[in-house]
């Protein structure tokens, strides 16, 4: 499934914008597809991804890191063995926009 979000440019937050809430969410929560992705307290996406071991995992994290870098937008990145929980929402409105979820297309591409 590859989603139309991931082709997309993220676009960096200047603040002043309403978080997307409710159906906005939905809607959005429904192009990524169903993989995975949960969206928490209406404020940040989270999702866990599976790896054989340490260095799948960490590769991953690397790659999510050049990417977000790529995009300025920087998801938080918890890294463990065989494991990695992506964190994301759009810090300058503290909720989500868009490119939270064109964020978390991009990292599903990248798994």
């Amino acid at each position: 499934f590859m989603s139309g979000l991931a082709a997309k440019q993220g676009v960096p937050c200047k603040g002043g914008v309403p978080p997307r809430a409710g159906e906005a969410i939905e809607v959005l929560l429904v192009q990524l597809g169903p993989n995975g992705w949960q969206v928490v307290s209406g404020h940040h996406l989270e999702k866990s991804y599976t790896f054989a071991d340490f260095s799948s995992a960490l590769a991953f994290v690397n790659r999510v890191g050049a990417v977000a870098e790529e995009q300025g937008h920087h998801p938080d990145i918890h890294l463990g063995w065989g494991k990695v929980r992506i964190t994301v929402w759009t810090h300058k409105i503290e909720g989500l926009t868009e490119s939270d979820f064109v964020c978390a297309a991009k990292c599903d591409q990248l798994a």
